[in-house]
C-alpha cells in the first residue's frame, strides 16, 4: 500500500481531497478490474452517505450533495448502505436477485462493498460494480478489505474536511468526457488558483456557466460571492447602472443609490455572460475597472471605489473576428482573453450520452420529486441517435421533460420531446427530390434486409442480450441500440 501512503500526505497537505479520492478509486479499479466504483462517506448531520467520489465507465461524475438515506418505504436502503450498517462486506453477483440491491445511479448486475473502518467504526464504504453478472470473488473483497483499511485514516481526514466546509455551491462535473473535455479540465485547474481573467467559448447550451462556476468554486475566492450578469439579457441602457451603480438624480428614474455587480462581487468572481453583447461605448469602462479595479457609480462625484474582482466571460461569438470588424475593443479582448478555454459541443463525446442522461434524470428526479430510476433501452436509443443542436443544456431539458411525463420508475421512449422521438435535429427546408436515387440510397435498400436479418439472428443468439450482441458485432453498445431503433428491432432484456 506504500504507493497510497506515500502519495497521501502530500496530498492532504495541499487539501485536495479529491486527488486522494481519485487515487483510491483507481486502485480499486486496478485490483478488480471494475469501470464503476464509489466512495461514500457518512455524513452524521443528514444522517446518510454522501457520493465522495464516483466513476462511471470511466468518466469522474460529481453528484454534489447526494445523499444515500435509509427509504421509510420498505423498500431496499441499497448495498452501501447495508454494508453501513453491518459493519461487514458484501458481494452481490446477480442484483436481480440480491435483497438489498437498489439501483441509484446506471443499473449494474454485479457489485463488491467493503467498509471503511476507523477505530472500529465504519465511516464510510467502498464499493466497485459492473454490468456483468458473477464479476466478483473472494479475491477481490480482500482486496478492497486492504485498500479500504489502509486508506481509513486519510478518508476519516477528507470526511471531517467536508464537514468544515460549506460545500453547497459545488458544481456538477463530469471529467473525462472526451481529449476537448481533458483539455477544459487541465486548463480549468491551472487557472483556478490564479486571478487571471478567463473567457469561456463555445456554442449554446454547451455549459460555459458550469465551467465558469467550477473555476469560482476551485479558486480561493470560493468562500466569496460569484455575481452573474448576462450581457445579452439587460437592456443597453441600463447596463452601465448594472453594472457600476449609480447614486440618486444620475439620471430620470433614478431615486435612490444603487450599488452595481461590480461592487457586490468584490472578493470573489464576476461571471459576464454572452460579453460579445457588451456594447461599444462600455467597453472602456469595463476595461479599467479589470485593469485598475477601479469602479465609478453613474453620476458619482466621488473618487473612484476600488474592488478586488475575479472576472471570468463567457461567448459563443468569435470575438477575433468581432475585432477584426471593430465591433470589439482589441485591448479589451486581449485583456478577457488572457486564458480562453474552449468547451466542446456535444457531438464531440456523443459515446457518453448515457452516463450524462443518467446524471439529468437523477437531479431532476430529486428536483421533482418523481420516482424514475432507470431509462429505457429504446428510450437511450434515440437519446443515442439525435443530434443535439442545443447540446448538453437541451440533452438536460429533454430528460427533465421526460421525468416529469414518466408514469413509473422507468423513462420511456414517448416520454421524450418529440424532436428526439423522431431522432433527427429539426428538419431543414424541403428540398426537390433527385431524379433519380443517389448511391447511398441504393446501399440503404439493398442493406436493410440483410442487416436486419444479421441483428435479429444477433438477438436470439444472446437471448437479447444487447450488449453481448455489441460484442459479438465487434461495436459499441451505444451504436447497437442505434442499430436497433434505426430497424425498429427491440431487445428482449433491458442490459
Amino acid at each position: 500500500m506504500s504507493d497510497l501512503n506515500n502519495g497521501t500526505d502530500e496530498i492532504l497537505h495541499r487539501t485536495d481531497v479529491e486527488r486522494l479520492e481519485r487515487r483510491i478509486m483507481e486502485l480499486a479499479q486496478e485490483r478488480t478490474g471494475a469501470r464503476n466504483g464509489a466512495l461514500f462517506l457518512w455524513d452524521s448531520k443528514k444522517k446518510g452517505l454522501l457520493v465522495g467520489f464516483h466513476v462511471v465507465e470511466g468518466l469522474v461524475v460529481s453528484l454534489p450533495q447526494r445523499i444515500i438515506k435509509a427509504r421509510q418505504d420498505g423498500r431496499p436502503n441499497g448495498i452501501a448502505l447495508h454494508v453501513m450498517d453491518t459493519g461487514e462486506p458484501h458481494v452481490a453477483n446477480d442484483t436481480e436477485q440480491d435483497p438489498h440491491y437498489a439501483p441509484y445511479f446506471l443499473p449494474v448486475r454485479s457489485i463488491a462493498a467493503v467498509p471503511i473502518v476507523y477505530q472500529r467504526r465504519p465511516v464510510g464504504v467502498l464499493t466497485v460494480s459492473s454490468r456483468e453478472p458473477g464479476a466478483f470473488g473472494p479475491t477481490h473483497v480482500s482486496e478492497l478489505e486492504a485498500l479500504a483499511a489502509s486508506a481509513a485514516k486519510f478518508l476519516r481526514r477528507a470526511q471531517l474536511h467536508r464537514a468544515s466546509v460549506a460545500d453547497h455551491g459545488r458544481p456538477f462535473l463530469i471529467k473525462g468526457l472526451s481529449p476537448e473535455w481533458l483539455e477544459v479540465e487541465r486548463r480549468m485547474e491551472l487557472v483556478s488558483q490564479t486571478d487571471a481573467p478567463v473567457l469561456v467559448h463555445g456554442e449554446s447550451g454547451t455549459g460555459k456557466e458550469l465551467v465558469a462556476h467550477a473555476i469560482h468554486f476551485n479558486s480561493r475566492r470560493a468562500a466569496a460571492p460569484m455575481v452573474i450578469v448576462n450581457c445579452a439579457a439587460i437592456p443597453e441602457t441600463m447596463l452601465e447602472s448594472t453594472l457600476f451603480g449609480h447614486v440618486r438624480g444620475a439620471f430620470t428614474g433614478a431615486s435612490y443609490d444603487k450599488i452595481g455587480e461590480l461592487r457586490k462581487a468584490h472578493g470573489g468572481t464576476l461571471f459576464l455572460d454572452e460579453i460579445g453583447e457588451l456594447p461599444m461605448p462600455l467597453q472602456p469602462k469595463v476595461l479599467r475597472a479589470v485593469e485598475l479595479g477601479e469602479v465609478q457609480p453613474i453620476g458619482s462625484n466621488r473618487p473612484p471605489e476600488r474592488v478586488d474582482v475575479r472576472l471570468v466571460c463567457a461567448t459563443h461569438r468569435d470575438l477575433p473576428a468581432m475585432v477584426g470588424a471593430g465591433r470589439f475593443r482589441d485591448d479589451l479582448y486581449y485583456r478577457l482573453a488572457v486564458m480562453r478555454i474552449d468547451v466542446p459541443a456535444l457531438r464531440t463525446y456523443r459515446d457518453n450520452i448515457e452516463v450524462l442522461a443518467h446524471v439529468f434524470r437523477q437531479q431532476a428526479v430529486e428536483r421533482h420529486g418523481r420516482q424514475a430510476s432507470r431509462i429505457a433501452p429504446e428510450a437511450l436509443a434515440l437519446l443515442s441517435a439525435y443530434d443535439y443542436p442545443g447540446n448538453v443544456r437541451e440533452l438536460r431539458n429533454a430528460i427533465e421533460h421526460a421525468v416529469i411525463l414518466a408514469p413509473g420508475e422507468e423513462l420511456r421512449a414517448e416520454d421524450l420531446p418529440e424532436p428526439i422521438r423522431g431522432r433527427r435535429a429539426p428538419a431543414e427546408p424541403a428540398k426537390a427530390p433527385p431524379a433519380r436515387r443517389t448511391l447511398r440510397e441504393m446501399r440503404e435498400i439493398w442493406l436493410e434486409p440483410l442487416e436486419t436479418a444479421y441483428l435479429r439472428d444477433l438477438l436470439e443468439e444472446t437471448g437479447g442480450h444487447v450488449r453481448r450482441a455489441a460484442e459479438l458485432a465487434r461495436v459499441d453498445p451505444v451504436t447497437m441500440y442505434r442499430l436497433l431503433a434505426a430497424r425498429g428491432l427491440k431487445s428482449g432484456r433491458r442490459r
